[in-house]
C-alpha cells in the first residue's frame, strides 16, 4: 500500500481536516490545526506530502520520526500541529487496514466508557449557574468555565471575587457530585493566580487549567505548591520533551492536545510519561470530531485517563458544530457525562466527505480575538 495524495480542509468554524488517500482505497482522516492559524498548518501538510506521498502509510513511527526530528528546524505549533494531523489519519488507515479501532493496536481498551465534560458561558459569563444546572439535567456531571476577560498584570480585588462569587453561584446550584473547571487560559500572572487560588478552593474546584503561560513554565511549580486545587495544563506544549519539566513541578493533570501534540503516537508516549508523576491526562479538544474521535481512542487505551474535553456547544462553534460533519452522529451520543466506547474501525468515525467538500468551498479565516485591557495594553486571550 502506498500513500498516494494528502488533502486538506478549511471548515467552519475554525478547524482544518485532512485526508491522506492510498492507491489501495483506503483513507485515512486527521485534524492538523493550530486555531487562528489553519493556513499556516495546512501548508505546512503541503510541504510534508513530498516526503509522504509513495511511501507505506502504515510505518507509522518512522514517518512520526523523520517528519519530526528529519529537519534542521522543528518543533513549535505549527509542524507539531501538521505532524499530529497526519498521524492521526495514519492510524485511522490502520485501523481500518486491519479492520479495529486504534485502540486495539495501542493495547486494548482498560475502560467501557470515557466521563466527558461540557463548556458553559463565554469570556465573560453572566448567569453561569443556570448554564451550568442547565448542562447538569443534559446529564453532565462536570463543566468548564472561563476564569475572566481582559485582566491587568495585578486586578482588583472585584475582579477576584467575581470569579468566587461565579463559582459559589455553581456550587449552591449543583450540588458537591458536580465538577467544577476553571480555565485562567494564561491571563493570570503569577501573583495574579497565588491571589485567587486560595480564595477558590473552599469551592473545591475539579482543577484550574492554564494559571500560567506556557512561557513561565518554569515557575508553575509555585503555583502548584501554593494551593490544593489540582493544576491543569498542557494544550500550548508540543511534545513529551515539552511536558518533561511541568510534570516534575507537581501537576496534578496533563492536557495535551491530539492536534497539537504530535497526534496519537506522541499523546500516547505524554500519557504514558504522566503516569511516573500520578499525573492524570485529560486531553485538550476544544475542536472537532476527529480531534475528539483521536482523543477517545487514546483515552480508552491509557489508564489514567480522567475526563475528555468536547466542543459540543461551545462559544466557538460559530456557523457548525462538532456533529456537522459525521455521517453517524450516534458515535457521540453522551449520557449520564461519558461516551461509549466506540467500536468502528481507524478513529470510529465517517467522515461526512460531501459536507466537508461543500464546506471547505466557503472556507474561514478565523483569527484569535484581540484582548485589550481599559488602558488599551494588549491582554492575554
Amino acid at each position: 500500500m502506498k500513500i498516494t495524495g494528502l488533502t486538506t480542509y478549511l471548515v467552519a468554524p475554525r478547524w482544518c481536516f485532512l485526508r491522506i488517500d492510498t492507491d489501495e482505497g483506503v483513507t485515512g482522516w486527521g485534524e492538523p490545526i493550530v486555531e487562528g492559524r489553519a493556513h499556516t498548518v495546512a501548508a505546512a501538510v503541503d510541504e510534508a506530502a513530498d516526503y509522504l506521498v509513495g511511501q507505506d502509510p502504515l510505518r507509522i513511527e518512522e514517518h512520526w520520526q523523520v517528519l519530526s526530528k528529519g529537519n534542521f528546524y522543528r518543533g513549535g505549533p505549527v509542524l507539531s500541529s501538521a505532524v499530529a494531523g497526519i498521524d492521526q489519519a495514519l492510524w485511522d488507515i490502520a485501523g481500518k487496514v486491519h479492520g479495529v479501532p486504534v485502540y486495539q493496536l495501542l493495547g486494548g481498551h482498560v475502560r467501557d466508557r470515557m466521563r466527558v465534560y461540557g463548556w458553559i458561558g463565554g469570556d465573560r459569563p453572566d448567569v453561569v449557574a443556570d448554564a451550568a444546572k442547565n448542562m447538569q439535567d443534559q446529564g453532565f456531571t462536570a463543566i468548564k468555565m472561563n476564569g475572566g476577560g481582559e485582566l491587568r498584570r495585578v486586578d482588583t480585588a472585584a475582579q477576584c471575587l467575581a470569579l468566587v462569587d461565579r463559582v459559589a453561584a455553581i456550587r449552591e446550584a449543583c450540588g458537591p457530585d458536580f465538577d467544577i473547571a476553571i480555565d485562567f487560559h494564561g491571563r493570570f500572572t503569577v501573583a495574579m493566580a497565588r491571589r485567587t487560588l486560595p480564595l477558590l478552593e473552599p469551592y473545591l474546584p475539579f482543577f484550574v487549567e492554564e494559571p500560567l503561560v506556557p512561557e513561565l513554565t518554569d515557575q508553575i511549580g509555585q503555583i502548584c505548591s501554593s494551593t490544593s486545587i489540582p493544576i491543569a495544563t498542557g494544550e500550548r506544549l508540543y511534545s513529551r520533551w515539552d511536558f518533561k519539566d511541568v510534570l516534575s513541578a507537581g501537576i496534578a493533570i496533563a492536557q495535551p492536545d491530539l492536534s497539537h501534540a504530535g497526534g496519537i503516537s506522541e499523546v500516547r508516549r505524554i500519557a504514558a510519561q504522566a503516569e511516573v508523576y500520578d499525573v492524570a491526562l485529560a486531553p485538550h479538544c476544544p475542536l472537532g470530531p476527529i480531534a475528539l474521535a483521536a482523543s477517545l481512542q487514546v483515552d480508552f487505551a491509557s489508564p489514567n485517563a480522567l475526563i475528555q474535553e468536547q466542543s459540543l456547544g461551545i462559544h466557538y462553534n460559530e456557523g457548525s458544530d462538532l456533529l456537522d460533519y459525521l455521517v453517524d452522529t450516534s458515535v457521540f451520543g453522551f449520557a449520564d457525562g461519558y461516551v461509549t466506547r466506540p467500536t468502528g474501525p481507524g478513529l470510529g468515525i465517517e467522515v461526512d466527505e460531501k459536507e466537508v467538500a461543500r464546506a471547505a468551498e466557503v472556507g474561514h479565516r478565523w483569527r484569535t480575538p484581540t484582548f485589550r485591557r481599559d488602558d488599551g495594553s494588549l491582554a492575554e486571550w
